[in-house]
């Protein structure tokens, strides 16, 4: 049964609380425990954060069942940003339920409203096949049911109070969510990447540089602007919750810096070869670099599986490899 912001009764493996009133949805994209979207409840209302496809739509819907919700009570839905395993399903949930206000990024709104740029480049990177499989069909918000959030603007969602938070560094229309009531940040992917399964022995965790928008030294101030919150707690999409949230922090600088020194390196290499830097033996490298200081890492922590853990993290290597790519070809053509 349901007692006040929580739920009394047996939840789902994909399904956790993880903080009262704050429920974690596994949306298995791709894999189990690789991306999440939050169901946030305040005296009867919800909010869902982030929406990943339209094909985790069914699961969101269902977690809102099990705790004795209906569509209709939904009042908010907020993507952190429009990369589509965090805002692909937000129109298909939209669409779904009646009463609900999407709220987003100055720069994400309009991307909601007529996602078409986002299906064309996807589909250029993917293919039809694989873009089918990933992320189904991308359905256009309504754009009088879409509403911007401000930098620092507060919104007040019954007892909790969400303050909105611009952050610059992995995509430039990326915006984090402070939620008063439970201390905790919802963070997008502003504040890296910590996957359940391999924070047994110690933290693991690594920053994101996925094209487009990658700029490390943006994305360094937006740690330490999330830090400055006082939050005690981050909810990841990419998964679940994160504490220890100073500790966390020096790691996530680390990261930025092992990326940030490769972008330079991937800079230089351009100038002096006097190339575009399209050639895919560069990205190749970069991509094998990063695997291997995240495998080196989790060898030093105890994990000798190096084959499985390289399957595990491979896609990830490979979004960071792109996106310094792009971020080299970008600082290029600037000269």
């Amino acid at each position: 049964m349901k007692e006040g912001n929580t739920w009394a009764g047996d939840l789902p493996a994909w399904m956790q609380e993880v903080a009262p009133g704050i429920y974690c949805i596994d949306c298995d994209y791709v894999q189990p425990r690789l991306a999440c979207a939050y169901i946030v409840l305040s005296h009867g209302q919800v909010a869902f954060v982030e929406t990943n496809t339209s094909l985790a739509v069914p699961r969101l819907l269902e977690g809102l069942s099990l705790l004795g919700l209906a569509n209709e009570d939904v009042q908010y839905i907020i993507p952190t940003h429009v990369h589509l395993d965090h805002a692909g399903g937000a129109g298909a949930l939209l669409q779904a339920c009646s009463q609900a206000t999407v709220l987003a990024h100055p720069k994400a709104a309009r991307h909601l409203i007529n996602p078409i740029r986002l299906i064309q480049s996807s589909r250029e990177v993917y293919g039809e096949e694989l873009f089918a499989n990933l992320y189904g069909e991308i359905v256009p918000c309504e754009e009088d049911r879409v509403r911007i959030m401000e930098d620092e603007e507060i919104l007040d969602f019954g007892q909790r109070r969400f303050r909105f938070l611009h952050t610059r560094g992995h995509a430039n229309h990326h915006f984090c969510i402070f939620e008063e009531t439970s201390n905790g940040l919802f963070s997008g992917d502003s504040f890296g990447i910590a996957y359940p399964d391999l924070q047994e022995n110690r933290r693991f965790i690594f920053a994101s540089s996925t094209p487009t928008d990658f700029d490390p030294d943006a994305a360094h101030e937006t740690v330490d602007r999330l830090v400055r919150t006082g939050a005690d707690r981050i909810y990841l999409t990419h998964f679940g919750r994160l504490d220890l949230v100073k500790e966390a922090a020096q790691d996530l600088h680390s990261s930025l810096d092992f990326l940030s020194g490769l972008l330079a390196e991937a800079v230089q290499n351009g100038t002096q070869s006097d190339t575009d830097l399209a050639g895919q033996s560069m990205e190749d490298e970069l991509q094998r670099r990063i695997l291997n200081s995240w495998l080196d890492e989790l060898e030093k922590q105890g994990k000798k599986d190096r084959s499985r853990l390289a399957e595990r993290l491979k896609m990830d290597a490979a979004l960071n490899a792109g996106g310094l790519m792009v971020a080299a070809q970008k600082a290029l053509k600037s000269r």
